[in-house]
């Protein structure tokens, strides 16, 4: 059976792998490749996966640890995603990148559900067509991403050169992010919660590490969960700079990734006990004891309407000179109130 040509994307297999083979090759690929299983599933279907040069049609193929797998994609067909003159906040723009600080609410790229108004379209209207078939049309130039609604520095390739040195560097974990994130409690090393959870130590300066994997909520395919079974393995650390209220009901804190997965810092910060404030997905609204707050700082808390995250800093090596660049993108108007109502209640504390 011949194979269609396209791109190729390659897994290996990794211990203690699910039974089904789509199941386990969606486990397994690497997340550049942006497959979904249910993707992954047509592809085999269409006979576009093989191993050792034989083609596998069986969804319930079990794989074996250690085995490599090429799934052929092919090219996808063009898109008509539309240029909109939509204002950028741009921190730096040469001839091979653009480095943007995104608002909280602009989806990355067009998917179902949010086909316009997306950063991928005003960057089409900024940087002209040239930009459109850069690493791909459906998700031109974009190398990584953060959710709609997580303000903060993204890096965007102009050309093809620089999405493959970009591309690299995060495959590698060399790329620098902080994020300031406001959480609920305080996770330093005196919360007693935090002493014997799986997965969670404390390395030196209070510095929290959590060390999990991570994978798609078998309830729930919106959602991820943190994993000792498997899943894409996934570190984060995280510092507290400032605690509000008495007892710590709040902080500011920093978070930084050894690992990039999708709503790795929400996903472990959840984990920990300490969800974002405003998340709606992993958050929770926690009481606040009586006392702990003004009435204001209270509301400002408990009515914050989106995560509070924002991605303050990205460091990368420039993809063609080489040269160590570092962008930083102070605080949102509306993290930056919260914090500021937080501080200006009295009770709050540098940790």
């Amino acid at each position: 059976m011949s194979l269609p040509s396209g791109s190729v994307v390659e897994v290996w297999i990794a211990p203690d792998p699910p039974a089904r083979l789509d199941k386990a090759l969606a486990r397994d690929v690497p997340e550049g490749a942006h497959l979904s299983r249910t993707r992954i599933a047509r592809l085999i279907g269409e006979g576009r996966v093989e191993r050792d040069g034989e083609v596998i049609t069986d969804l319930t193929h079990r794989p074996v640890p250690g085995e490599r797998w090429l799934i052929h994609v092919p090219e996808a067909a063009p898109t008509s995603i539309e240029p909109e003159p939509i204002a950028l906040d741009i921190l730096y723009e040469d001839e091979d990148i653009i480095v943007v600080n995104k608002p909280a609410g602009m989806v990355v790229h067009p998917a179902p559900g949010s086909p316009s108004a997306t950063l991928v379209n005003a960057l089409l209207a900024h940087c002209g067509p040239g930009i459109l078939h850069v690493g791909g049309v459906e998700r031109p130039g974009i190398v990584h991403r953060i959710d709609k609604d997580t303000s903060g520095v993204l890096v965007v390739a102009k050309t093809d050169r620089a999405h493959a040195g970009l591309a690299e560097q995060f495959a590698r974990h060399s790329v620098h992010r902080h994020y300031s994130a406001v959480v609920h409690g305080v996770p330093d090393a005196g919360d007693a919660r935090l002493r014997g959870l799986r997965g969670v130590d404390f390395e030196p300066g209070n510095v929290l590490v959590i060390r999990t994997g991570i994978e798609r909520s078998r309830h729930d395919r919106q959602r991820m969960a943190v994993t000792f079974h498997g899943g894409r393995r996934a570190v984060t650390r995280a510092r507290v700079i400032e605690a509000f209220g008495r007892p710590g009901v709040a902080s500011l804190v920093d978070c930084w990734l050894e690992t990039g997965r999708t709503h790795q810092i929400r996903v472990h910060m959840a984990y920990a006990g300490h969800g974002l404030v405003g998340d709606p997905v992993y958050g929770s609204r926690r009481k606040v004891p009586k006392g702990a707050l003004s009435e204001a700082a209270r509301q400002a808390l408990l009515d914050f309407p989106r995560q509070a995250l924002h991605a303050r800093t990205l460091g990368f090596r420039h993809p063609a000179t080489g040269q160590e660049m570092r962008f930083e993108a102070p605080l949102p108007a509306d993290m930056a109130e919260l914090v500021a109502v937080l501080r200006g209640d009295g009770q709050g504390g540098v940790s």
